[in-house]
């Protein structure tokens, strides 16, 4: 597609990047990206995505924005409070950068819609924060097909990790099944720093640029973890696991499920 001067205007830095120029702008243009989940991870990714240009984000929350939330989930504001998030972020996004065509999904990622909502999209990106939804995405992204980067962010530090299914080990050839109710808190009951949320987003949202242009080396087969109070970065590399209930050579999860 020919870009539009006002497009070469927008995206001027990213032209003069050899790995994007016009033909990369071009693929993001047209590509399309679902964020599950629009708070402290799925803010900075949408906005980034946003603003590098890619052609349509769908937003998909059930919540609505609450005073606590503000303190790291940065696409909402003060006057968004008590409104949809998904209608919050779709009119951020569309401020940011009015070129780009929302997608909003007010509901939960569900067994009944997961496989519906992703199937228009080339990437998603897990921006939730429990494991019954992180389990559940996995699934569903690997039965479709579906390249996802996974985050999660818990008070000083967080993880990320992109799947690319087919190729790639899974979330479930890492972390097996979900952890019993109750082992790991939850964010609500220890805390979470804003910018450690706002890190591993930027970071997640650069996994799913460098797919859609299809360069660099992606997060697949390694989990990166950062410690925020020492500024601390490690890795912890894995193989696809060939028991894997839904990757491995004799899959036991063929259809999706709820895991609340």
């Amino acid at each position: 597609m020919e870009l539009t001067q006002e497009q070469r205007t927008r995206y001027s830095r990213n032209l003069l990047l050899p790995e994007v120029g016009d033909q990369g702008q071009a693929k993001l243009l047209a590509s399309k990206v679902l964020v599950i989940g629009a708070g402290g991870l799925g803010s900075p990714v949408a906005l980034y995505l946003a603003a590098a240009g890619v052609g349509t984000l769908g937003i998909a929350d059930s919540d609505v924005v609450d005073l606590t939330n503000l303190q790291r989930q940065v696409i909402h504001g003060t006057p968004d409070l008590g409104k949809p998030k998904t209608e919050s972020a779709q009119r951020k996004i569309n401020l940011l950068n009015p070129g780009v065509r929302v997608v909003t999904y007010p509901t939960r990622f569900r067994a009944e819609n997961a496989l519906a909502m992703a199937a228009d999209y080339d990437f998603v990106v897990d921006a939730t924060d429990n494991f019954a939804a992180k389990f559940l995405i996995n699934d569903a992204c690997v039965l479709a097909g579906k390249p996802f980067s996974h985050g999660g962010v818990l008070g000083f530090e967080g993880q990320t990790m992109t799947v690319r299914p087919g190729v790639s080990a899974c979330y479930r050839c890492v972390f097996r099944d979900l952890p019993p109710a109750g082992v790991v808190p939850t964010s609500a009951q220890v805390g979470i720093l804003g910018a450690v949320a706002g890190i591993l987003g930027t970071l997640m949202a650069t996994e799913a640029i460098k797919f859609l242009l299809g360069e660099g080396s992606l997060l697949t087969d390694r989990l990166l973890i950062l410690h925020a109070k020492t500024m601390q970065f490690r890795e912890a590399r894995f193989t696809k696991n060939q028991d894997c209930q839904v990757c491995g050579v004799n899959p036991t999860i063929i259809q999706l499920k709820n895991y609340e």
